[in-house]
């Protein structure tokens, strides 16, 4: 009889147990760190955890998170509200607290990602990048996160080698798990806040870009092996800006689309 396997370090990181009714407890570990706050992907997939366990379908579809205030390293509360749970898709509601101060809102539509069926179609063909393995680990590596998430950027990187940005407001490139397990439904919420702000790629590395919103759409359960994805924004309004993404998965199909709201904070003088 086989020994089971051990959880990846994601799903021992991103792992939540339940104490009552409408409550699970999970913890925000080191390693997930932009500056001194969790990224905001990595939170979200907690909270996506969360709703996987407490509903009957245990796939993402949709999930728009609202991030009310920056987390921490330390324990979280997530109080989970089942609003419907049906035959094909069940929806929730999950709110993020730490030290009684709610910091995180999402709403989600859960569902059997294996199941769906229908008709497919699509107007932006899958990218032609080089191979994972023709292309270095690139953008910020001084960032905490980067110990466990690998970024290679492809497209206008020479922002983060010491050149001015491209102004094409666009990265592209691949992303997976820095110790090499395989993706799962969950982490492609976290994977979805992962590349640098393609706003960088327009006003260069200067400013901090805090998420206000995030939505992520899943289309598929991923193959292993890493995630071809590309960022892009088209417009940055008086301090606003969208991010739009689309992730591949190493089958070549999509998996994921997102878009958040975040808001351009420039040094000040």
């Amino acid at each position: 009889m086989s020994e089971p396997s051990c959880p990846s370090q994601f799903a021992r990181e991103t792992a939540v147990e339940r104490r009552a009714g409408d409550l699970w407890v999970g913890e925000l570990h080191a390693g997930w760190r932009i500056g001194a706050v969790p990224n905001g992907g990595y939170v979200l997939a907690l909270a996506g955890r969360a709703l996987s366990e407490a509903l009957p379908h245990k796939d993402p579809l949709a999930v728009n998170a609202f991030y009310l205030a920056p987390t921490q390293l330390g324990p979280i509360e997530c109080r989970v509200e089942v609003l419907r749970a049906g035959g094909n898709t069940s929806h929730a509601t999950a709110r993020l607290y730490q030290e009684g101060e709610l910091k995180v809102v999402v709403t989600a539509a859960y569902t059997t990602l294996e199941r769906l069926q229908g008709p497919s179609w699509t107007s932006q063909e899958r990218p032609s990048f080089p191979p994972w393995g023709a292309c270095v680990s690139s953008g910020d590596s001084t960032l905490e996160f980067r110990q466990r998430v690998d970024i290679r950027l492809i497209e206008a990187a020479s922002v983060f080698r010491g050149g001015g940005p491209s102004g094409a407001g666009e990265f592209c490139g691949w992303v997976q798990h820095a110790d090499g397990a395989a993706p799962d439904a969950i982490s492609l919420l976290m994977f979805a806040d992962a590349f640098p702000p393609p706003v960088f790629d327009v006003i260069g590395l200067v400013g901090w870009v805090p998420t206000v919103e995030l939505t992520v759409q899943l289309r598929g359960l991923p193959a292993p092996g890493p995630l071809q994805a590309r960022l892009f924004s088209k417009h940055l309004t008086h301090g606003v800006v969208e991010e739009d993404g689309e992730y591949w998965d190493s089958a070549g199909n999509l998996v994921a689309i997102s878009r958040q709201t975040a808001k351009v904070r420039l040094p000040r003088a």
